[in-house]
């Protein structure tokens, strides 16, 4: 059966990435194989993951001899086309760093997803990333964060929800000790769960 081709985006470690490599090798990913890992980092760990799982690498690197505003789009007119040359059709942001231009996210309307580490509209948005949105949800003293799995489009966080998990905030909570529940509970579980998801629909939509 034809799967839908997925190419996962990192910047890091790549703990998200190895949650969904896991749960293709597992049979979880029916509807889609992820087929690409694209980094804007070439010491990225995750490029090691992919690499021990077979998947295909690629290092895209921003021009910094550019100003900031064309360095965004060259990157981006890189990263379209690195994609397009695979066959892609679903792109899994995953530890990825960068807020793409809606020049870009216009042209991958709900086939671009991301997973952030809170329950939307709750401390997300510009800004809200890695530590910085665990440091906010214990500072607001709530009881019960998550993890979010959305579309992306050009507002950072504001794409339609596909899942959500709720994770308690347990007595003595540090950001590190919350983000690692988070990841554990939420994150690792809902990707790859969207992944087979979003995979179904575009292979009926074929």
């Amino acid at each position: 059966m034809l799967k839908t081709k997925i190419a996962v985006l990192i910047s890091g470690g790549g703990t998200n990435l190895q949650a969904i490599i896991d749960f293709q090798k597992a049979g979880g990913l029916k509807s889609g194989e992820v087929v690409l890992v694209v980094s804007d980092n070439p010491d990225a760990y995750g490029l090691t993951r992919a690499e021990n799982a077979g998947i295909e690498t690629k290092v895209v690197l921003a021009d910094k001899s550019l100003p900031v505003s064309e360095r965004r789009v060259k990157f981006e007119e890189e990263l379209q086309k690195t994609l397009e040359d695979a066959g892609i059709e679903l792109i899994i942001l995953a530890g990825f760093m960068r807020i793409l231009n809606k020049s870009f996210t216009d042209k991958w309307p709900e086939r671009i997803i991301n997973v952030h580490p809170s329950l939307i509209p709750s401390f997300c948005g510009e800004g809200f990333y890695g530590l910085k949105v665990h440091e906010a949800a214990l500072a607001y003293g709530v009881k019960v964060t998550g993890a979010t799995v959305h579309f992306v489009n050009e507002v950072p966080d504001g794409g339609r929800i596909i899942f959500q998990k709720a994770v308690e905030i347990k007595e003595g909570d540090t950001p590190e000790v919350l983000q690692k529940r988070v990841m554990e509970e939420a994150e690792w579980k809902l990707l790859p769960a969207a992944a087979e998801h979003v995979s179904k629909i575009i292979m009926g939509e074929k």
